[in-house]
């Protein structure tokens, strides 16, 4: 890429650096957008040997430019977030890949088609390991942080997309046995009080 062209993409990048997420850190402060999707990208080389048939490379791809659209929008959580949230999310985030020079533009649009489709195993492992990564950031935050609906919601959250393989589905099951252990230990009112 040339240089003035990979300044103009880091530049956007860097907005995910500024975009804090509706997650908390242990440290109690909210996480940005790219600390989520790095984490995310983490996650999907740790977990490569539980999936040798799959191109991990493009996994770990996905993971780490899944969230780009948000450098335009900004992060809403997955609870607030509507179909025009989305659209209009997609529309700038299509627009800018289609500024990418070759063949960044065509390689990313086509991981973005194949990341929407969720059609092949790597991105819905893709999608599965997004969903546990929130939810495991989730955990790790101190309970204050969290939204009364989220006692509920973080125990089911995902779970669709995690039953797609034996190995996502029992660390959504891990995840939210770690959930209810949070909940019981550290609001016992579970978010009533």
């Amino acid at each position: 890429m040339e240089i003035n062209a990979l300044f103009n993409a880091l530049a956007v990048a860097e907005r995910l650096k500024n975009n804090t997420r509706h997650s908390w850190t242990s440290e109690n402060r909210h996480e940005s957008v790219a600390e989520h999707s790095w984490r995310l990208a983490l996650t999907a080389y740790f977990v490569k040997d539980e999936y040798p048939g799959l191109d991990m490379n493009k996994v770990i791809l996905m993971c780490l430019i899944h969230d780009l659209g948000e450098a335009f929008t900004g992060d809403i959580p997955a609870f607030e977030k509507t179909e025009m949230h989305e659209q209009t999310e997609a529309d700038l985030l299509n627009r800018w890949v289609a500024s990418l020079p070759r063949p960044y533009c065509e390689e990313m649009k086509a991981l973005y088609e194949e990341m929407d489709a969720q059609e092949t195993n790597e991105a819905r492992l893709y999608k599965a390991l997004d969903r546990m990564e929130t939810l495991i950031q989730h955990n790790e935050a101190p309970i204050s942080t969290w939204l009364p609906l989220e006692y509920e919601l973080n125990q089911k959250y995902g779970k669709e997309q995690c039953a797609f393989s034996p190995y996502t589905k029992a660390l959504q099951e891990a995840v939210c046995k770690v959930c209810v252990e949070k909940i019981q230990t550290e609001d016992p009112e579970g978010g009533r009080s």
